[in-house]
């Protein structure tokens, strides 16, 4: 699995839209919808941060490989 799946499984787990989302992590939306969509090969770290507190997860959750129980080890 990767960061954008992870982040749309969160947050529609969370009952959230992308605009809500974006708007509680301070983000741009059409931002918010390429990182999902994994059009977005540059998401920072502040980002993801941004992203984890207002999904009430950590950094950590968004890069877990849950499909083979790893952490990913890269952003891009």
């Amino acid at each position: 699995m990767s960061v954008g799946k992870n982040i749309k499984g969160l947050r529609i787990a969370a009952g959230l839209t992308q605009t809500q989302l974006a708007k509680e992590a301070r983000i741009n939306q059409s931002g918010l919808s390429k990182i999902e969509r994994e059009e977005n090969e540059s998401i920072t770290l502040p980002t993801l941060r941004k992203i984890a507190k207002a999904l009430d997860c950590s950094v950590v959750a968004l890069l877990e490989d849950k499909d083979k129980g790893k952490k990913l080890r890269e952003l891009t």
